[in-house]
């Protein structure tokens, strides 16, 4: 099965001029009022390399600090949008995790989407910049905020020690076998059930991606049965979401968020914050192919949908990252 190269919707600019971009953030905020536009222009349309050196050149040129001016000069969800992309991939994640988990209450949905879908290298990086902002693990963080089989698998993930390397056909067989006997025995207490779940789960969150692809397919020939449709019906809570990500971005990454972006939109409201991360996280790497499968399922284009759910500013600079309509 040929796989399909991930394409990102915001590439380095190639008459890339840091000064010239600085002088013209610097008088778009410059004075009484500001200018959006040239805000958005230049920030959306930028690799995140660039805006990196955009806010060192900011400061060497104005002796000012970019992200405290854009702080003070825009607000709410376009703000929200904004900064993040002028922060580092790895930082941003680190925060979006550190928020999760912060305060009363933890949103395991984003635990689950940052860490399901990272690749090792990612991970890693985010680690690092966890520790340097927070003082603290992203280990020991998980480890305090969360407890039985949701909690080895978000540390199991957070190691970033999944296997490359293709499908091994006979492994594949055998780890689809313990993935029949896991899940055949949900409801079971003995020990031999726990030992069981345990190996799933490594299996689920150490294989390399085309392994696991094939685990897949060894399932529905041992069993008749899609293993999503399975876990789906025997498992419950924050482990059925947390296997159930890990399942869906495994076989179809841009699906599984072009499926997040698409209920970050539906019904009354809009969450803004599951749009903004998506868009943000995804905009170098597959948002091309995200809008393609977005198509694919809905009907309509992602463009329309943030056209129709969004406003302002920040309709403006979320279709800017978007990069057209399909």
């Amino acid at each position: 099965m040929a796989t399909i190269e991930p394409k990102g919707t915001v590439h380095p600019a190639s008459d890339f001029d840091p000064v010239k971009d600085c002088e013209a953030l610097r008088k778009a905020m410059k004075g009484f009022g500001t200018d959006e536009g040239p805000i958005i222009d230049i920030i959306t349309q930028r690799s995140n390399a660039q805006r990196q050196q955009i806010y060192k050149t900011f400061k060497s040129h104005f002796g000012r600090d970019l992200m405290a001016d854009l702080k003070s000069e825009i607000s709410g969800n376009l703000a929200r949008l904004i900064l993040g992309l002028m922060m580092t991939p790895a930082d941003y994640d680190a925060k979006q995790l550190n928020k999760a988990m912060a305060g009363a209450g933890t949103d395991e949905k984003v635990l689950i989407e940052i860490l399901t879908t990272r690749t090792n290298k990612e991970i890693h990086a985010i680690n690092a910049a966890y520790k340097a902002a927070y003082h603290k693990s992203l280990e020991d963080h998980i480890k305090s905020d969360t407890s039985g089989h949701f909690r080895k698998i978000l540390v199991s993930l957070s190691q970033g020690n999944r296997e490359d390397g293709d499908a091994d056909a006979e492994r594949a067989k055998e780890d689809a076998r313990i993935a029949c006997k896991t899940l055949e025995m949900c409801d079971a207490s003995d020990a031999d059930a726990g030992s069981k779940e345990t190996r799933f789960l490594s299996v689920l969150c150490t294989r390399s991606y085309p392994h696991l692809k094939r685990v897949f397919q060894e399932y529905i020939k041992m069993t008749n049965h899609d293993i999503e449709q399975i876990i789906k019906e025997e498992m419950s809570g924050d482990v059925k979401d947390a296997l159930l990500a890990l399942v869906r971005s495994i076989k179809n990454k841009p699906g599984f968020f072009a499926d997040r972006l698409y209920k970050s939109m539906k019904g009354a409201g809009t969450d803004d914050r599951g749009l903004t991360r998506i868009m943000i996280s995804r905009s170098e790497i597959d948002l091309l192919n995200i809008r393609y499968e977005f198509k694919e399922m809905h009907g309509k284009s992602l463009h329309h949908y943030i056209e129709a759910e969004t406003s302002g500013d920040y309709r403006n600079a979320l279709l800017s990252i978007c990069g057209g309509d399909d």
